[in-house]
């Protein structure tokens, strides 16, 4: 071949690397990250509510633990859903690190007093506790045949550390108050009863109505208390006796600590 020939062959093949198009690698991955607006979307009425972490605690404090329902649950005050809370407090109770000492059931919200030993285990514990709360209450709210599926907690549950005996003593009597805080107790048959049928409060064996009584009020045949754990901390052993003095079941509580 001439080599005239050859050199336009050659500048031709030049010219052809030149207009080709080159591969890029591009990322294998382009969801989430740090992209602006990316990530799953908050919903719910308290879709705000930061996601700090959670405070630390020792385990001789004592936990004061909020949890919120979702609406399309509707009331806890009712039969069935006491009866699912129940289930869901005993198996709570097969746990040694992790303890609800005290629990009332309100009609958007549960309240628990609780004691573990580190982090670790009050996370254990209260996703095992939530879990079986609401396959439990899913289970009541299906139609016999199916069980419903949806969310039944509205949000992560809020927790504050108590840490002194007044704290104790004020968180004690709100829990297990909290019932005529929200006016459950004003109207109906419920203004006839002393201690809220929907919390622990007939386990708890210090009510200023019992001191110098050999006997605690006496349960209904009919009636399974919610399961709680004694106390193993100082805080609601003893503590929060130094904390204000008796609590009263007759005693409406302010706002919480």
């Amino acid at each position: 071949m001439p080599a005239s020939k050859l050199l336009s062959v050659a500048s031709f093949d030049t010219k052809r690397e030149r207009n080709r198009k080159r591969h890029v690698q591009q990322e294998l991955f382009r969801r989430g990250g740090k992209r602006r607006g990316a990530g799953r979307k908050p919903k719910g009425a308290r879709a705000g509510e930061g996601h700090d972490a959670r405070p630390a605690f020792k385990p001789y404090h004592a936990l004061h633990v909020v949890i919120r329902v979702v609406p399309a649950v509707g009331s806890l005050r009712r039969r069935r859903m006491y009866k699912a809370m129940r289930d869901a407090t005993i198996t709570a109770a097969l746990r040694e690190r992790f303890r609800i000492v005290h629990i009332s059931l309100q009609r958007s919200h549960v309240h628990l007093l609780v004691e573990a030993e580190h982090k670790a285990a009050l996370a254990r514990g209260m996703q095992g506790f939530l879990i079986s709360a609401a396959r439990h209450i899913n289970t009541t709210l299906g139609n016999g045949k199916r069980r419903r599926c949806g969310k039944v907690f509205a949000d992560r549950y809020h927790l504050t550390v108590i840490t002194t005996p007044t704290q104790a003593r004020h968180a004690i009597g709100y829990v297990l108050g909290n019932w005529r805080h929200h006016g459950e107790d004003r109207a109906g048959l419920p203004s006839t009863w002393l201690v809220d049928p929907f919390s622990s409060g007939i386990s708890f064996p210090d009510w200023a109505e019992l001191e110098d009584k050999a006997w605690m009020w006496p349960i209904r045949e009919t009636y399974d208390p919610l399961m709680v754990r004694r106390p193993q901390t100082w805080l609601l052993q003893e503590g929060w006796k130094v904390g204000g003095g008796s609590i009263s079941a007759r005693d409406v509580p302010g706002k919480a600590a």
